[in-house]
Protein backbone atom coordinates (compact mmCIF):
# COMPACT_ATOMS: atom_id res chain seq x y z
CA UNK A 1 0.00 0.00 0.00
CA UNK A 2 1.66 3.46 -0.70
CA UNK A 3 1.98 6.37 1.65
CA UNK A 4 -1.19 8.08 2.84
CA UNK A 5 -2.57 9.95 -0.22
CA UNK A 6 -4.01 14.05 0.06
CA UNK A 7 -7.43 14.00 0.82
CA UNK A 8 -9.89 13.72 -1.76
CA UNK A 9 -13.05 15.33 0.35
CA UNK A 10 -15.16 12.56 -0.96
CA UNK A 11 -17.37 11.08 2.07
CA UNK A 12 -17.72 6.90 0.79
CA UNK A 13 -20.04 4.36 2.77
CA UNK A 14 -18.89 1.23 2.26
CA UNK A 15 -21.71 -1.53 2.99
CA UNK A 16 -20.19 -5.45 2.98
CA UNK A 17 -21.45 -8.01 5.20
CA UNK A 18 -18.23 -9.64 5.21
CA UNK A 19 -16.44 -8.14 8.23
CA UNK A 20 -12.86 -8.57 7.00
CA UNK A 21 -13.34 -7.22 3.64
CA UNK A 22 -15.24 -4.10 4.72
CA UNK A 23 -12.46 -3.16 7.24
CA UNK A 24 -9.71 -3.69 4.37
CA UNK A 25 -11.38 -1.46 2.11
CA UNK A 26 -11.85 1.29 4.54
CA UNK A 27 -8.59 1.40 5.39
CA UNK A 28 -7.47 1.17 1.86
CA UNK A 29 -9.83 4.15 0.77
CA UNK A 30 -8.64 6.27 4.11
CA UNK A 31 -5.18 5.81 3.23
CA UNK A 32 -6.07 6.83 -0.36
CA UNK A 33 -6.88 9.86 0.75
CA UNK A 34 -11.05 9.42 0.93
CA UNK A 35 -12.86 9.62 4.01
CA UNK A 36 -14.53 6.11 4.39
CA UNK A 37 -17.44 4.16 6.64
CA UNK A 38 -17.99 0.80 6.62
CA UNK A 39 -21.66 -0.82 7.41
CA UNK A 40 -22.68 -4.25 7.60
CA UNK A 41 -26.30 -4.46 6.14
CA UNK A 42 -28.94 -1.77 4.53
CA UNK A 43 -30.37 -0.72 8.20
CA UNK A 44 -26.95 0.79 9.70
CA UNK A 45 -26.56 2.14 6.11
CA UNK A 46 -29.64 3.95 6.02
CA UNK A 47 -29.39 5.04 9.22
CA UNK A 48 -26.11 6.76 8.92
CA UNK A 49 -26.72 8.23 5.72
CA UNK A 50 -30.41 10.00 6.55
CA UNK A 51 -27.96 11.69 9.52
CA UNK A 52 -25.02 12.76 6.62
CA UNK A 53 -25.32 11.31 3.03
CA UNK A 54 -22.42 10.27 1.50
CA UNK A 55 -20.99 11.40 -1.78
CA UNK A 56 -20.13 8.21 -3.08
CA UNK A 57 -21.52 4.71 -1.80
CA UNK A 58 -19.97 1.63 -2.23
CA UNK A 59 -22.36 -1.28 -2.19
CA UNK A 60 -21.84 -5.14 -2.19
CA UNK A 61 -24.95 -7.11 -4.10
CA UNK A 62 -24.96 -10.22 -1.41
CA UNK A 63 -26.05 -8.40 1.83
CA UNK A 64 -27.69 -9.56 4.27
CA UNK A 65 -31.70 -8.93 4.53
CA UNK A 66 -32.04 -6.09 1.31
CA UNK A 67 -30.02 -6.95 -1.23
CA UNK A 68 -27.13 -4.79 -3.10
CA UNK A 69 -29.42 -4.01 -6.16
CA UNK A 70 -32.33 -2.71 -4.20
CA UNK A 71 -30.34 -0.46 -2.01
CA UNK A 72 -28.70 1.19 -5.24
CA UNK A 73 -32.15 1.17 -7.17
CA UNK A 74 -34.00 2.55 -4.02
CA UNK A 75 -31.17 5.43 -3.75
CA UNK A 76 -30.93 6.39 -7.21
CA UNK A 77 -34.41 7.01 -7.34
CA UNK A 78 -34.16 9.48 -3.82
CA UNK A 79 -31.38 10.86 -4.38
CA UNK A 80 -29.89 11.22 -8.34
CA UNK A 81 -26.68 13.20 -7.38
CA UNK A 82 -25.02 10.57 -5.39
CA UNK A 83 -22.17 8.18 -6.41
CA UNK A 84 -22.98 4.76 -6.71
CA UNK A 85 -20.32 1.41 -7.14
CA UNK A 86 -21.20 -2.02 -7.19
CA UNK A 87 -18.91 -4.12 -5.80
CA UNK A 88 -19.49 -8.12 -6.46
CA UNK A 89 -18.04 -11.81 -6.79
CA UNK A 90 -20.77 -11.76 -9.81
CA UNK A 91 -18.67 -11.02 -12.79
CA UNK A 92 -21.49 -12.04 -15.66
CA UNK A 93 -22.15 -9.55 -18.34
CA UNK A 94 -25.92 -10.14 -17.25
CA UNK A 95 -25.47 -9.67 -13.60
CA UNK A 96 -23.17 -6.15 -14.92
CA UNK A 97 -25.71 -4.90 -17.04
CA UNK A 98 -28.73 -5.67 -14.77
CA UNK A 99 -26.28 -3.55 -11.85
CA UNK A 100 -26.06 -0.53 -14.31
CA UNK A 101 -29.29 -0.65 -15.17
CA UNK A 102 -30.29 0.05 -11.47
CA UNK A 103 -28.41 3.06 -11.16
CA UNK A 104 -25.23 1.67 -10.55
CA UNK A 105 -22.23 4.32 -11.72
CA UNK A 106 -19.43 1.49 -12.00
CA UNK A 107 -19.59 -2.25 -11.63
CA UNK A 108 -16.93 -4.02 -10.09
CA UNK A 109 -15.79 -7.52 -9.37
CA UNK A 110 -14.14 -9.37 -6.66
CA UNK A 111 -11.23 -9.38 -5.50
CA UNK A 112 -11.01 -5.50 -6.04
CA UNK A 113 -7.29 -3.77 -6.54
CA UNK A 114 -7.89 -0.76 -4.29
CA UNK A 115 -5.93 1.41 -6.34
CA UNK A 116 -8.87 0.51 -9.29
CA UNK A 117 -11.30 0.84 -6.76
CA UNK A 118 -9.85 4.22 -5.92
CA UNK A 119 -9.59 5.39 -9.49
CA UNK A 120 -13.24 4.41 -10.03
CA UNK A 121 -14.21 6.64 -6.89
CA UNK A 122 -12.19 9.43 -8.15
CA UNK A 123 -14.05 9.34 -11.86
CA UNK A 124 -17.20 9.37 -10.30
CA UNK A 125 -16.42 12.09 -7.67
CA UNK A 126 -15.29 14.33 -10.61
CA UNK A 127 -18.66 13.29 -12.66
CA UNK A 128 -20.32 14.75 -9.76
CA UNK A 129 -18.89 18.05 -9.57
CA UNK A 130 -19.37 18.84 -12.96
CA UNK A 131 -21.86 21.72 -13.25
CA UNK A 132 -25.30 21.46 -15.31
CA UNK A 133 -25.71 22.51 -18.62
CA UNK A 134 -27.41 25.74 -19.29
CA UNK A 135 -28.88 28.24 -17.12
CA UNK A 136 -29.77 26.73 -13.59
CA UNK A 137 -31.13 30.08 -12.43
CA UNK A 138 -33.81 28.99 -14.80
CA UNK A 139 -35.04 26.03 -14.17
CA UNK A 140 -37.62 25.80 -11.49
CA UNK A 141 -36.54 24.48 -7.64
CA UNK A 142 -37.34 20.99 -7.12
CA UNK A 143 -38.88 19.80 -3.73
CA UNK A 144 -35.44 18.38 -1.36
CA UNK A 145 -37.10 15.37 -0.20
CA UNK A 146 -39.87 12.58 0.68
CA UNK A 147 -42.56 15.05 2.97
CA UNK A 148 -45.98 14.54 4.45
CA UNK A 149 -48.27 17.65 4.00
CA UNK A 150 -52.10 18.57 4.70
CA UNK A 151 -51.89 17.36 7.73
CA UNK A 152 -50.01 14.34 6.66
CA UNK A 153 -53.07 13.39 4.92
CA UNK A 154 -50.60 14.08 1.48
CA UNK A 155 -47.11 11.71 0.87
CA UNK A 156 -44.97 14.31 -1.39
CA UNK A 157 -41.95 12.90 -3.62
CA UNK A 158 -38.88 14.85 -4.26
CA UNK A 159 -40.14 15.38 -7.69
CA UNK A 160 -43.67 17.05 -6.80
CA UNK A 161 -45.27 14.05 -7.28
CA UNK A 162 -48.10 14.01 -4.46
CA UNK A 163 -50.76 10.94 -3.36
CA UNK A 164 -53.45 10.92 -1.62
CA UNK A 165 -53.53 8.77 1.93
CA UNK A 166 -56.10 6.59 3.63
CA UNK A 167 -56.25 6.64 7.55
CA UNK A 168 -54.19 3.54 7.95
CA UNK A 169 -51.80 4.55 5.12
CA UNK A 170 -51.27 7.76 6.96
CA UNK A 171 -50.56 6.47 10.07
CA UNK A 172 -48.50 3.75 8.92
CA UNK A 173 -45.92 6.39 7.07
CA UNK A 174 -46.36 9.11 10.01
CA UNK A 175 -44.11 6.15 12.06
CA UNK A 176 -41.33 5.79 9.46
CA UNK A 177 -41.60 9.53 8.96
CA UNK A 178 -40.79 9.86 12.84
CA UNK A 179 -37.66 6.99 12.60
CA UNK A 180 -36.35 8.91 10.07
CA UNK A 181 -34.57 6.23 7.98
CA UNK A 182 -34.16 3.85 10.97
CA UNK A 183 -36.02 0.89 11.20
CA UNK A 184 -39.79 0.98 13.02
CA UNK A 185 -40.50 -2.78 14.38
CA UNK A 186 -43.89 -3.83 13.98
CA UNK A 187 -44.92 -3.58 17.54
CA UNK A 188 -44.20 0.57 16.78
CA UNK A 189 -45.99 -0.24 13.68
CA UNK A 190 -48.99 -1.60 15.43
CA UNK A 191 -49.35 0.62 18.01
CA UNK A 192 -49.47 3.54 15.41
CA UNK A 193 -52.10 1.65 13.46
CA UNK A 194 -53.93 1.76 17.35
CA UNK A 195 -53.62 -2.05 17.71
CA UNK A 196 -52.82 -4.08 20.29
CA UNK A 197 -49.82 -6.04 19.70
CA UNK A 198 -51.23 -9.05 21.42
CA UNK A 199 -53.71 -9.23 19.35
CA UNK A 200 -53.36 -7.87 16.06
CA UNK A 201 -52.79 -9.23 12.59
CA UNK A 202 -49.73 -8.70 11.36
CA UNK A 203 -50.16 -9.22 7.96
CA UNK A 204 -52.33 -5.97 7.65
CA UNK A 205 -48.93 -4.71 7.88
CA UNK A 206 -47.37 -5.82 5.33
CA UNK A 207 -51.12 -5.33 3.06
CA UNK A 208 -50.53 -1.70 3.58
CA UNK A 209 -46.69 -1.51 2.71
CA UNK A 210 -48.10 -3.43 -0.05
CA UNK A 211 -50.64 -1.12 -1.26
CA UNK A 212 -48.53 1.55 -0.58
CA UNK A 213 -45.98 0.53 -3.43
CA UNK A 214 -48.21 0.04 -6.04
CA UNK A 215 -50.22 3.19 -5.40
CA UNK A 216 -46.56 5.06 -5.17
CA UNK A 217 -46.04 3.16 -8.24
CA UNK A 218 -49.15 4.39 -10.25
CA UNK A 219 -47.95 7.55 -9.96
CA UNK A 220 -44.71 7.22 -11.25
CA UNK A 221 -43.44 7.96 -7.27
CA UNK A 222 -40.69 5.31 -6.57
CA UNK A 223 -41.19 5.13 -2.81
CA UNK A 224 -37.81 4.21 -0.80
CA UNK A 225 -40.14 1.92 1.89
CA UNK A 226 -37.81 -1.48 2.95
CA UNK A 227 -38.83 -4.30 4.61
CA UNK A 228 -36.39 -5.65 7.29
CA UNK A 229 -36.21 -8.92 8.49
CA UNK A 230 -36.99 -9.95 11.84
CA UNK A 231 -37.63 -5.77 12.64
CA UNK A 232 -40.50 -4.82 10.50
CA UNK A 233 -40.05 -1.39 8.09
CA UNK A 234 -37.81 1.54 7.02
CA UNK A 235 -38.33 4.66 5.18
CA UNK A 236 -35.23 5.93 3.45
CA UNK A 237 -35.48 9.32 3.58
Amino acid sequence: MPSPSPRTGLLVHVIEDDEDIRAETVFALGELGFDAEGFGDAPSFYKAFAVQPCDIAVVDIGLPGESGLAVVSHLRAVQRRLGLVLVTARGELEDRLLGLREGADAYLVKPVNMLELAETLNAVGRRLTVAPQGNAATLPAAPADWRLLEGDWILGDPEGRQMALTTSERAFLACLFGQRGTAASRDDLIRALGGDVFDFDEHRIDAIASRLRRKAAKLGMRLPLHSVRGTGYVLAI
